[in-house]
């Protein structure tokens, strides 16, 4: 039983520590974070690279181009055009100075309220709206629903995707079109892989 303990214990800090830093070039398996790819026909890839709050515009950007290089020469291929491509950007406000962690994406608020600092306490477990008084009456003066952090900030997670051709022999001379080695070659010294 010590043991279930002690590799629980362990598990919850592994994953505490992967969410304080930004999310490093991996593939999306267990997550939704990191690259995915999906393939549209022989030569045609949805590539994609989704971080969390704390990786930037410019480094998902990078992490996703260099991912469509890598699998252009996982496929045979020497270079690859960038038929469509997007960033995304997903903004949310947290708390500031409260227990809630800036890089859980799935945050929602689970009770209702009538008007800032209202009357009305919503139960959701009994799904009635006690008035305030009773409440305060029942579980004490400290509302923590109403008493909680005055102050927000603003947190922002990107995606880049792209649609990408790939083709042999030599680059075009089109600014569409990456030779994969020279895109491998540069951007390769930016990429950050997750430690082991």
């Amino acid at each position: 039983m010590a043991k279930l303990n002690l590799a629980a214990g362990l598990a919850a800090l592994f994953l505490l520590g992967a969410c304080t830093t930004a999310t490093p070039y991996q593939a999306a398996m267990d997550t939704d974070r990191g690259y995915s790819e999906q393939q549209i026909e022989s030569n045609r890839f949805q590539v994609q690279f989704a971080g969390n709050s704390l990786t930037d515009r410019k480094t998902v950007e990078t992490y996703m181009l260099y991912r469509a290089a890598e699998l252009t020469k996982e496929n045979g291929f020497d270079n690859f055009r960038v038929v469509q491509r997007t960033t995304d950007s997903k903004s949310r406000a947290i708390p500031v100075g409260s227990g809630y962690s800036p890089f859980y994406d799935h945050f929602a608020l689970d009770y209702r309220y009538f008007g800032p600092r209202a009357g009305y306490f919503y139960d959701p477990y009994r799904r009635w709206a006690y008035p305030r008084s009773f409440y305060a009456s029942r579980f004490g003066y400290y509302d923590p629903f109403w008493d909680g952090p005055q102050e927000y900030r603003e947190v922002t997670s990107y995606v880049a995707s792209a649609e990408i051709v790939m083709s042999k022999g030599e680059k075009p001379d089109d600014p569409a079109y990456f030779d994969a080695d020279q895109v491998i070659f540069n951007l390769g010294t930016q990429i950050q892989r997750p430690e082991s």
